[in-house]
């Protein structure tokens, strides 16, 4: 899946080596100015489809698997992040059980 010369449909070129896919159905198509055409038409179905395809799989090759050590070290600090906004959240709920214990009595 390589770039057009002409920038055609999907490809609108290259830049350090990395394929840019176009980021609007109009532009895939090489309608100017983005939107709708001259005559007010939208690309057909089928090429706003294999648009959004060539946008997945564009997508889906910028994903880098972490290693073992960042995914330890990514879970360790979630992990703790809830752990810590759990004991917020129960501190308050305690406080606030205080205060209507307080208004209203037993």
């Amino acid at each position: 899946m390589g770039a057009s010369p002409a920038g055609g449909a999907g490809a609108a070129g290259t830049r350090n080596g990395v394929e840019r896919v176009s980021e609007s159905p109009a532009e895939a198509v090489g309608t100017p100015g983005g939107g709708t055409s001259a005559t007010g038409k939208r690309p057909n179905l089928f090429a706003r489809i294999a648009l959004f395809v060539r946008q997945v799989v564009a997508e889906l090759r910028k994903v880098v698997t972490p290693t073992r050590s960042e995914l330890v070290n990514y879970t360790i600090v979630v992990l703790v992040f809830v752990t810590v906004v759990m004991l917020f959240v129960v501190a308050l709920d305690w406080v606030i059980g205080l205060g209507v214990l307080a208004l209203f009595g037993d």
